[in-house]
């Protein structure tokens, strides 16, 4: 495929933490171009204009709007944030890459969906729509790579436990015994802009992100322990508890029984699961939940 190919990425205004936002910087970063998707035109568009992209308005449920954003394209990274219309916006790409006839779809999924099928899903919506979308994207017949990551670091755990940290001293979490593999949106950046700089040899491949090591919230705590130096323990609360904080701090009820569903997927020990899929795609080693937290010490309520 060539190095000139036009790159769409969507969700490429993402907020902190956000895969699109980093892997435009990474494309940009390489000299390819790419044309960044936003939902609106606002301080974070100009800044991609600012690196170099081509950045496009547009509505992922929108049909006209991804066909317009997509027009040109050869290469594709897909991916939307939780949300009741992810199954829509899927369908449309779907149609609408096979309409263009893309080269490569490289699309974000959830590692939840190893484990599912037509007779074994999840309670949660949003994990079925990602296994759905899986299907609508396989019938297309459009070339894909599927990226199925775990828990995000910076999507899960910095916004949940980083209060009860800096306040408590305590990871507040549900998750009981069971064991856990978080993975940060950095390293999953870089899978994506690896895959979609050259799609080729990853045509038709799956692969599974996770951290380094799948350990339960006990040892998670002594993570945060050493890069803050100070002690942190894990506390297991009930989980209709952390349900009614969740609700009061005010998410969207899909978001919610998102979360809920995956804390009761984590007592279960659905996510005690372990790939090399960033080593594999990357050459490089997954960051740490320790590395992680002495990243963002201050928002964990810093090192002592």
């Amino acid at each position: 495929m060539a190095d000139n190919e036009l790159i769409l990425v969507t969700g490429a205004a993402g907020q902190f933490g956000a895969v699109g936002r980093t892997v435009t910087g990474l494309l940009l970063d390489r000299g390819l171009p790419v044309r960044a998707m936003v939902r609106r035109d606002d301080d974070r568009a100009a800044d991609l204009r600012a690196a170099g992209a081509e950045v496009v308005i547009g509505d992922l449920l929108e049909p006209a709007d991804v066909y317009r954003v997509v027009g040109g394209c050869r290469r594709i990274y897909f991916g939307m944030s939780v949300s009741a219309a992810y199954l829509e916006a899927s369908v449309t790409m779907a149609a609408v890459a096979r309409e263009v006839g893309v080269n490569a779809l490289v699309n974000m999924s959830q590692m939840t969906v190893t484990q599912m099928s037509i007779q074994n899903t999840t309670p949660s919506p949003q994990q079925r729509q990602h296994w759905l979308s899986e299907q609508a994207f396989a019938w297309s017949g459009v070339p894909v790579v599927t990226i199925r990551p775990t828990v995000f670091l910076e999507g899960f755990f910095l916004p949940l436990t980083a209060q009860s940290v800096r306040d408590r001293s305590r990871i507040e979490l549900p998750f009981g015994r069971g064991k856990t593999s978080p993975v940060s949106t950095v390293d999953v950046a870089h899978v994506f802009a690896e895959v979609l700089a050259d799609p080729g040899p990853h045509l038709g491949r799956i692969y599974e992100l996770t951290g380094p090591r799948s350990q339960d919230m006990d040892a998670v705590a002594r993570e945060y322990s050493a890069a803050l130096n100070r002690k942190i323990t894990y506390s297991d609360i009930p989980a209709e508890d952390w349900e009614q904080e969740l609700k009061k701090a005010g998410l969207p009820e899909h978001l919610t029984h998102h979360l809920v569903t995956m804390a009761e997927l984590n007592r279960a020990g659905r996510y005690d699961r372990m790939s090399d899929g960033v080593e594999q795609v990357t050459g490089r080693s997954p960051m740490s939940v320790q590395q992680f937290v002495s990243l963002h010490a201050d928002e964990f309520g810093g090192r002592r």
